[in-house]
């Protein structure tokens, strides 16, 4: 069994395609139910670590897309003077 620090850590090293695609599974499971009231509970806490892990990703690729919109925004001032 491993502990959460290491399911934490192992959540943050997934991509996003791997971090939704496992969210999605474990939506799924959850809301096809037939599972022990532990096993919902970590699903549970795997779907929110998952979610986060998603919510990261998107967060940093907004950043990105914002700071290189704003650059091609810059370039395009100083080539108008």
């Amino acid at each position: 069994m491993t502990s959460k620090t290491e399911q934490t850590a192992a959540a943050g090293a997934l991509g996003y395609e791997q971090a939704r695609d496992e969210l999605i599974e474990v939506v799924r499971r959850l809301e096809a139910g037939g599972t022990t009231l532990e096993e919902s509970l970590a699903l549970w806490e795997r779907g929110e670590e998952l979610a986060r892990v998603c919510r990261r990703w998107l967060d940093g690729a907004r950043a990105r897309l914002d700071a290189a919109l704003a650059e091609e925004e810059e370039e395009g001032d100083g080539k108008a003077l």
